[in-house]
Parts: structure tokens; C-alpha cells; sequence
């Protein structure tokens, strides 16, 4: 391996090595630059993170493979799969192959993005000034607990609230890995429960360092917001409330003035916390691509079913946001190739925060009642939910959970609500293994300490 700036964007995906981030993290002259020189300035290291940010952000992972995967392993009769990709389809019809390159890129991404984080966290210390030591420390732990997060999400089995989760997940790697000379790759997968628990000390830690606002770029609501999500997901309904409730009581977003206004954005709206960025010169919306038709940039490959449609009231604006060509009906939702790819909004809270307080019957920051109507009038349903008396007929779960199915359609929630609901996905209950990724195939080759996901080994 050459000793340049490229040795150090050599990035690990366990065993898999690949550059990346090329655009982002070409740092004149490059191939004159040994690692030391790379890491010796804080420009430099900044390039790095910003490196993390761009791998983050491409289809194979956040900018577009990991929604699909999830909307089209949970579906059962929300949406079709048409299209001529191969990875997709076996996604859709809940059969994966370990040699699934949708699969294989998920894991080398996240590891790349992992990498990377992990050699800003080392190299943090080159910033003087403690503020900026601080939000470069804390937007590389909140890309780092995010990637491990959806590892944990997609190729472990589900996290049980109140056991021991002792189920595996994927390996942890916490060490900036700069060469592979002397290191050992031979490493086994960590559980579900220490993974978790990893991606929850990284973004706690990574919302007391950041600042409120960082243009673009990770914020302390950023980090609470994905807290929200991952306390949810375990079942920690207070710590998921309060989340979620301290991103709502900030103040510094609202709901845009329509459901359609939340979309198709190319600079962040009101309703964005987090948001992958994209140009018509950097940065790709890999969601356009799949869920759009050819008149909007995309291939037309994923037409919403009938049966979901029928789900809305008729005045329900979300219940319209669709268009219809020769090869079916489609979301509006991505019909911009060059807007950027939405991961948190305002929305969501409101409906973490209604839920918990639900399960917990409290109101902290607002009654379920109210955080429900507030999100069904923004989509132009006027009055309380089905007219009801908050009294004699109040809100139910299923009417929150409703709720979010609409509101969230088609935003990579489905297979993730599935399996903390504990419902069905196309005929296959929530713990079904092959609901669970294949632990790639080039990784088991490489690694004799990693173990197949049960219903793979064949």
C-alpha cells in the first residue's frame, strides 16, 4: 500500500478494502502526502469527515439502497417491484441471495463511513480550539452510532425491549485502521445489544459536543432526533419522548405549510432536522432513481398499490400525492433528481413523541391528541381524528400508528416498524431470519470468525 494521502482513504469494510470520496478528499498534491502529513492540519482532518459525509449520503447506502431495502422488505401490499435489478427483486420477494450486491455495498459503506469517523475521532485533538475540537468529535460519533445503527437494524434479528439482546449483530470497530500491515481482520461479530449500545454512547455523546446550528452538517437536535429513532426502536419509550420533545421544544424547525412543501427540496425546508445533500454536480438521490418514472430522472420501478392508496380519507392530501403514467402510480415523494434525500424531520417527532406518551399515559410537550391532529391537519384533514370526543372516545394506538404508516410512507421506516411492532411482512413474521440481511458472502470468505444469519447457510 502506497504511503499517501490515498493509503489513508483506504477504507475498511472488515476485510474489504476500497477507496472512496475521492471528490471530497483529494488534498493537493496528492500522492506527495505521507499519512502523517495528511492528519497534520485541521483542513485536512475536516476533509476527512467531510469524506464521511459524501460516502454517507451515496445510493448504496443513506442516499438511497437502505430506504429501498427496507420499504421493499416490509412490504406486503403497499408497493410493486417492476424493475430489472436483480438485488431489489430479491429484497421485494423476501429472498435474498449472500451475494447480493445491494447487501455487500451496505456493509462496505458503513464500515468505509465507520473508518473514516474513526480517524477524525483520533485526530481531533490537531483542533485548538475546543468548540471545534468538539463538533468535528461530535459529527464523526454521530456518522459513526448512525452506521452502526442500521447494522445493528438490518443484519442482526430484532432488539427485544427488556431482555438481553444476545443475538449477533456485526463486528465493532472502534481504531482508526490506517494500514493493513499488523492488523488482525479475524475479528467476530459483536451482539445486537453491544452494538446498540455503541450507537447510543456515540450520539449522546455526539449531541452534548454539537453546536445548535452547523449549516448543513450534523446539530445536537440531529443527534437527539436519531436518538428519538433509536430509543424508539429499542423500546425505551421515556428516553425516546424526552428525545423527541427536546428536538419539538427547540424551536428551530416547523412543519412546512403543506405536506407537498416537505418534498423535493433542494436546499433543507423548515421540517428538515437531517438531510443528505445534493447538486446537480455532487451528491446523488438514489430514491429518485427507483421511485421515480423516466419523466422525472428515475427508471419507474416502484408503482404504489391500490391497496395502500385506498388506506387514506378522501380529503387527506398524502392520500393524493401520487401521479399516474402508463406503467402505474407513483409517490411524489422523490420526484426531484437533484433534491435532497430527507433522513429526519419534524413530523416524525411529533409522532415518536404521541406514541410514547401513548404507551406511557403521559403528555410531555403535548397530549397524543394534539401531536396527532396536528400532523393529520397539516395534510388537510380538518378537526379532531374521525370526529371523535377526546373524552368519551379518545385516541387509540392503532390510530397513532395509522398515523405514522402515512405520514412516513416510502421514507425507509416500514421494515423497521414491522419488526419493533411485531407484525408481518408479506406473509413472514416480524423475527424472521430472512427479514434479516445475509452476512456478505466476500466477508465470510475473508473472515473465519464471522457466522452466517440463520437461513443463509445454503
Amino acid at each position: 500500500m502506497k504511503n499517501n494521502i490515498k493509503s489513508l482513504l483506504v477504507l475498511i469494510g472488515i476485510t474489504a478494502f476500497t477507496v472512496g470520496c475521492q471528490d471530497a478528499l483529494d488534498i493537493k498534491p496528492a500522492q506527495s502526502l505521507s499519512i502523517d502529513q495528511a492528519l497534520s492540519t485541521p483542513a485536512n482532518v475536516q476533509a476527512i469527515l467531510l469524506g464521511a459525509y459524501d460516502d454517507a449520503g451515496q445510493t448504496g447506502s443513506y442516499g438511497g439502497n437502505l430506504n429501498l431495502a427496507s420499504e421493499l422488505l416490509g412490504t406486503t401490499n403497499e408497493v410493486d417491484w417492476q424493475g430489472t435489478f436483480l438485488q431489489p427483486r430479491q429484497f421485494f420477494q423476501k429472498n435474498i441471495t449472500i451475494d447480493n450486491s445491494f447487501v455487500g455495498g451496505s456493509w462496505t459503506n458503513a464500515y468505509q463511513i465507520i473508518n473514516l469517523a474513526n480517524v477524525v475521532i483520533e485526530n481531533s485533538s490537531i483542533f485548538t480550539d475546543a468548540d471545534e475540537k468538539d463538533r468535528v468529535e461530535g459529527e464523526a460519533q454521530f456518522l459513526r452510532g448512525m452506521a452502526y445503527f442500521d447494522l445493528a437494524r438490518f443484519f442482526g434479528s430484532t432488539y427485544v425491549a427488556g431482555q438481553v439482546n444476545s443475538q449477533l449483530a456485526v463486528p465493532l470497530s472502534l481504531e482508526a485502521i490506517l494500514s493493513t500491515e499488523g492488523h488482525d481482520f479475524a475479528v467476530p461479530r459483536n451482539t445486537v445489544e453491544e452494538v446498540y449500545a455503541q450507537a447510543v454512547t456515540d450520539l449522546e455523546s455526539a449531541a452534548g459536543k454539537l453546536p445548535d446550528s452547523n449549516s448543513y452538517l450534523a446539530t445536537s437536535n440531529a443527534a437527539n432526533a436519531l436518538l428519538a429513532r433509536v430509543y424508539l426502536q429499542m423500546g425505551n419509550f421515556v428516553a425516546a419522548r424526552d428525545k423527541a420533545n427536546s428536538v419539538i421544544s427547540s424551536g428551530d424547525f416547523s412543519l412546512t405549510t403543506s405536506y407537498a412543501d416537505a418534498f423535493n427540496n433542494g436546499s433543507n425546508s423548515s421540517e428538515d432536522i437531517f438531510a443528505w445533500q445534493v447538486t446537480d454536480q455532487d451528491g446523488t438521490n438514489g430514491m429518485n432513481t427507483y421511485w421515480a418514472t423516466r419523466t422525472y430522472g428515475g427508471r419507474g420501478d416502484i408503482p404504489v398499490q391500490l391497496a395502500f392508496r385506498n388506506t387514506f380519507d378522501a380529503a387527506d392530501e398524502r392520500g393524493d400525492f401520487y401521479y399516474t403514467q402508463s406503467n402505474g402510480t407513483f409517490s411524489l415523494k422523490w420526484q426531484n433528481q437533484f433534491a435532497n434525500v430527507i433522513y429526519i424531520r419534524l413530523a416524525e417527532m411529533y409522532l415518536i413523541r404521541a406514541e410514547a406518551n401513548f404507551r406511557l399515559n403521559t403528555s410531555i410537550g403535548a397530549t397524543p391528541t394534539a401531536d396527532i391532529n396536528r400532523i393529520r391537519n397539516r395534510a388537510g384533514l380538518t378537526g379532531l381524528l374521525n370526529d371523535f370526543d377526546p373524552i368519551l372516545n379518545p385516541i387509540t394506538l392503532q390510530d397513532i400508528l395509522d398515523e405514522r404508516k402515512k405520514e412516513l410512507a416510502f421514507e425507509g421506516h416500514l421494515l423497521h416498524d414491522i419488526k419493533r411492532l411485531g407484525l408481518t411482512a408479506g406473509g413472514k413474521n416480524f423475527n424472521d431470519p430472512l427479514l434479516v440481511f445475509p452476512i456478505p458472502q466476500a466477508e465470510l470468505d475473508a473472515n473465519p470468525n464471522l457466522v452466517q444469519n440463520t437461513g443463509y447457510n445454503n
